[in-house]
């Protein structure tokens, strides 16, 4: 099977950017959903779960490698996760491992209403463990948890919201091209990309990211109970801050490594000694904090993985608005 496999996907990608066919399905589709539990580390009955957060916040699956690989979404990873974890009475603290410019308004704060949720329903304290990158929608999510730590490199905040939009009105009329597009209403095409804005619209797309805005500065002041609220125009004014400022300005709690996160996460939990567990899919365990959870999702994966590189599929079905930081490349 993996012989065929090595020789039938260089052979489907040719032909893909070739333009000859268009692949629409992954190989390895009776892939089990289930979830399964390994111990990274420590010992006792007590369990501290170790949750990732990586990557595009979104509520929609990716595909990549021309569709060979699908995953699933970000809400879906956490909502399964969670859901596991509410059946499981020996989980005592939860930890979030946060990696990610952010995402999507929707799913960031579905996200982080899930998680207050299961917070609510077993009083787990939640820790959230801020990696390279929490930013935005990131940081969003980690405003569920009781305690925010960052590590010393951690880039995070990027408080606000961006509507990404190219408005290609002007090339089209270069080349004698023309919107003819029937609407029921004036603005029903609103950020066309095929016309050209009209006067007024600026301020109706402009009162929808104020008021997504209000929201996550909401979220923020209502967590944070350590925010210096003299600064708070500073603050969320989109900007980025390194780990000693965030800490400085009540954005964080503390400074610290993994040892340190679990070490809060036990204190937490009231427990002197707990095993750390994470949840993966497929047929081999992570065994460390930082090994992909996902390591088995269809035999194709491993031969087509270098398809990554030539080219990849995603979702675009037009403006959206993101609680993102667009400086940093996932």
């Amino acid at each position: 099977m993996r012989r065929l496999i090595r020789l039938v996907v260089p052979a489907l990608a040719c032909l893909a950017l070739a333009g000859c066919i268009t692949i629409n399905g992954p190989f390895g589709g009776g892939q089990s959903n289930a979830l399964h539990e390994t111990r990274i580390s420590g010992h006792g009955q007590a369990k501290i779960l170790w949750l990732d957060v990586d990557g595009f916040i979104s509520a929609h699956p990716s595909s990549h490698a021309f569709g060979l690989a699908r995953s699933p979404s970000t809400l879906t990873d956490i909502s399964r996760a969670l859901d596991k974890a509410q059946k499981d009475d020996r989980i005592k603290a939860v930890v979030l491992r946060i990696d990610s410019p952010g995402g999507t308004v929707a799913a960031s704060d579905e996200i982080y209403h899930r998680i207050k949720r299961y917070e609510a329903q077993t009083g787990v304290p939640v820790i959230a463990s801020l990696g390279g990158v929490a930013a935005s929608g990131g940081y969003y999510i980690a405003m569920s948890a009781d305690r925010v730590i960052a590590e010393p490199t951690t880039i995070t905040g990027s408080i606000g919201v961006i509507i990404v939009d190219v408005n290609a009105a002007g090339l089209m009329h270069k080349i004698g091209l023309a919107d003819t597009s029937v609407t029921s209403g004036p603005h029903k095409d609103i950020m066309s990309p095929l016309r050209a804005p009209k006067p007024n619209e600026h301020a109706i797309v402009q009162r929808v990211v104020d008021s997504l805005y209000h929201r996550f500065v909401s979220v923020v002041e209502q967590n944070r109970p350590h925010l210096d609220r003299s600064k708070i125009d500073m603050i969320t004014d989109g900007r980025i801050f390194a780990a000693p400022e965030a800490k400085q300005l009540g954005l964080v709690d503390a400074i610290g490594h993994r040892d340190d996160v679990i070490a809060a996460a036990r204190r937490a939990a009231g427990v002197s000694q707990a095993r750390v567990i994470r949840y993966y899919q497929g047929k081999q365990a992570p065994d460390t904090l930082s090994a992909a959870a996902n390591t088995d999702v269809g035999s194709a994966n491993a031969a087509a993985g270098w398809l990554s590189a030539l080219g990849a599929s995603g979702r675009f079905d037009g403006p959206e608005p993101l609680y993102l930081w667009r400086g940093s490349v996932q």
